[in-house]
């Protein structure tokens, strides 16, 4: 094999090189795609230890300005959360959709809604509270609260 001499001249130099390149890019371009190497996967193939379920909402509650307060997270930021305080046979006892937002100390979006329901109240707990997560389509665990019931 011969091996070709560079040229001195500046003008010839770049003649020449760009006489090489269209000459590479034209064999390059011509050569048969079934000779490409396969492709490498960029995700791991074992898809169980890839794949995490999204923590599951949860709430707890308080007293504040002598009113029930039920507050969460683990919800989608920004996400629309209705929330429900139902006596232990159904009825509703408050309802109030709210939106997620990012709290301090909270994963996910979090969200507190201060209730119509006095506290506190007498011990033990005559229902529950629960919120519904539109985003996730998700409901969080049920959590006994207390209900104030006024007898008079």
């Amino acid at each position: 094999m011969r091996t070709l001499r560079r040229p001195s001249r500046p003008a010839v130099r770049r003649l020449w090189i760009t006489a090489v390149t269209a000459a590479v890019a034209a064999t390059l371009g011509a050569a048969p795609l079934a000779t490409a190497a396969p492709a490498v996967p960029l995700a791991p193939q074992d898809t169980t230890a890839a794949v995490t379920r999204a923590p599951q909402p949860y709430l707890f509650n308080f007293e504040f300005n002598k009113h029930l307060r039920i507050a969460g997270g683990n919800f989608t930021l920004g996400g629309r959360v209705y929330l429900a305080v139902k006596f232990n046979t159904g009825r509703i006892a408050f309802e109030r959709t709210v939106f997620a937002e990012k709290r301090l100390f909270i994963p996910g979006g979090g969200i507190s809604v201060e209730t119509t329901i006095a506290s506190p109240c007498a011990p033990g707990n005559n229902g529950y509270a629960q919120a519904y997560d539109w985003s996730t389509r998700t409901w969080s665990p049920r959590l006994p609260v207390p209900i104030c019931v006024r007898f008079d």
